[in-house]
């Protein structure tokens, strides 16, 4: 297949454009930057220069291609506090690549988070829809959406932390507030969950959905089902040689920063259907394992 990958430079989307290249596939990917595409050249992969600033950037290429899978994301606004924003430049750029596969069968492959389901008392599951109306959740709904307008569209929710060499996420944003603080920190016991997956674990998954997921499939791409909060932050103290403590009521915002709305979520999810559905199987370190491995905490 000819695929048409947007954040295809990112920690996420060039493991998932790895796979699809050695899969066979050719792809195309997005770049911002001279950067990004010097790097997609060197992966051997096309490049396409744009951005989601510029829906109109997007149209070509998709309308092009023979799937598209969406990968990019305004994270700079995310950690400005913008969330509505960042999730507006999310929605305008599905719409244009959804306007591009109209009625033509082919697949739109579309990256959420397990976040937007929390269901009281269990660990959510695929079959779980958003109850409430996030900077995240109208984009999952307008990609299902389209499966009534000839588009075989899928959405793959990865957790919270996706992890592995080069992460730039949520948890070297905790070793990063720990350094400055000079303790590693949880909120309350420490007992909410997290769930997890290896980023080489989560690439396969968004070709195997490019490939097969029937429209409107929801799937998880979840390794670990729910790692303590507490777990994550005593590896952190233990190897940056911190101490560990528990937050509450202010502190929490004068430690995490911008990452404070996030840290005392309890989101467990399952990811049974999805493995079931495609023979998806996850085998690289889990979360606490890839962090005792060193790499977060060499620089």
């Amino acid at each position: 297949m000819h695929v048409f990958v947007t954040g295809a430079t990112g920690f996420i989307g060039s493991a998932v454009v790895r796979d699809l290249l050695d899969a066979g596939h050719q792809v195309v990917g997005l770049a911002r930057s001279e950067q990004g595409a010097t790097a997609l050249k060197a992966a051997g992969a096309e490049v396409h220069r744009g951005d989601l600033d510029d829906p109109d950037s997007l149209r070509g290429p998709a309308a092009a291609s023979d799937g598209v899978i969406h990968l990019a994301y305004r994270h700079d606004l995310l950690h400005s506090g913008d969330l509505t924003a960042a999730g507006a430049v999310d929605l305008r750029a599905i719409e244009t690549l959804a306007a591009a596969l109209d009625g033509s069968g082919k697949p739109f492959v579309y990256a959420s988070g397990t976040a937007l389901v929390q269901p009281s008392g269990r660990p959510s599951t695929e079959e779980d829809t958003p109850v409430e109306e996030t900077h995240r959740s109208p984009a999952e709904k307008a990609v299902i959406a389209l499966a009534e307008h000839g588009v075989r569209a899928s959405v793959v929710r990865l957790p919270p932390t996706v992890h592995g060499q080069g992460d730039l996420g949520f948890v070297p944003a905790l070793i990063g507030f720990a350094r400055t603080h000079g303790v590693s920190a949880h909120v309350g016991d420490g007992a909410h969950r997290w769930p997890a997956v290896h980023r080489l674990d989560a690439a396969p998954l968004f070709r195997l959905a490019l490939e097969s997921a029937p429209a409107g499939t929801r799937l998880h791409a979840v390794a670990d089902e729910g790692v303590p909060f507490r777990d994550i932050a005593d590896v952190i103290g233990r190897h940056l040689g911190l101490p560990v403590t528990s937050l509450s009521g202010d502190e929490v915002a004068a430690h995490f920063g911008w990452l404070a709305p996030f840290v005392a979520l309890d989101v467990p999810a399952s990811s049974a259907l999805t493995r079931k559905q495609l023979d998806w199987h996850p085998s690289h370190p889990g979360l606490l394992a890839d962090l005792d491995e060193g790499h977060y905490f060499s620089a």
